[in-house]
């Protein structure tokens, strides 16, 4: 994996986010590598992994489905009606491209970090959790049994928030990614 300096990083994301989405990056990487250390996870990975997972918020979702377009970045039909979910796969063009991660590893934890994915690999998971329960999260009814299982089991903490963003999915009436569904069928009985 190529040396990228985090402190250049830390820099470049803070001039391409706000300042809310900034801070939630930073509680993210803070989270992913305490999660990285409990389940001997390679740190460096998930705090950039962390750190870049949102690297696409910088945009407005508006320019999300012109910019896939012009990427080649297959949009799928939940994705056309909520542009706002391919911030995932859009931030994962933008590791490798914008911020030079050439390692699959950190670009796959990035690409499922909203949706999830069956069998995902712990780096995967770390990413995937700690979005959801970095500490300016607050507003999640489970949060405290959620951070709790995180860090005692973490297939349980991930499938504790696939029921909660399933359920919040449906009561809103958004359109579900097929992923996320799949997700959870994979994992509601492990």
């Amino acid at each position: 994996m190529k040396q990228i300096d985090l402190y250049k990083l830390h820099k470049k994301l803070q001039r391409a986010l706000d300042e809310d989405r900034y801070l939630h990056t930073l509680g993210v990487e803070y989270t992913a590598a305490a999660l990285a250390m409990k389940y001997s996870c390679n740190l460096k990975k998930a705090r950039l992994a962390g750190l870049l997972h949102d690297c696409a918020k910088g945009m407005e979702a508006s320019e999300y489905i012109e910019f896939a377009d012009k990427y080649n970045i297959p949009v799928n039909e939940a994705e056309r009606s909520n542009p706002g979910l391919l911030h995932a796969k859009i931030g994962g063009f933008l590791a490798m491209k914008k911020y030079h991660v050439s390692d699959p590893d950190i670009i796959e934890a990035i690409l499922c970090h909203t949706t999830g994915k069956p069998d995902m690999t712990m780096l995967e998971k770390i990413i995937y959790v700690a979005d959801y329960i970095e500490p300016g999260r607050d507003k999640m009814d489970r949060l405290p049994e959620i951070r709790e299982a995180a860090f005692t089991d973490i297939d349980n903490a991930l499938k504790m928030i696939l029921e909660d963003t399933i359920k919040h999915i449906r009561q809103k009436g958004f359109a579900m990614d097929p992923m996320t569904e799949k997700t959870y069928l994979f994992y509601k009985d492990k």
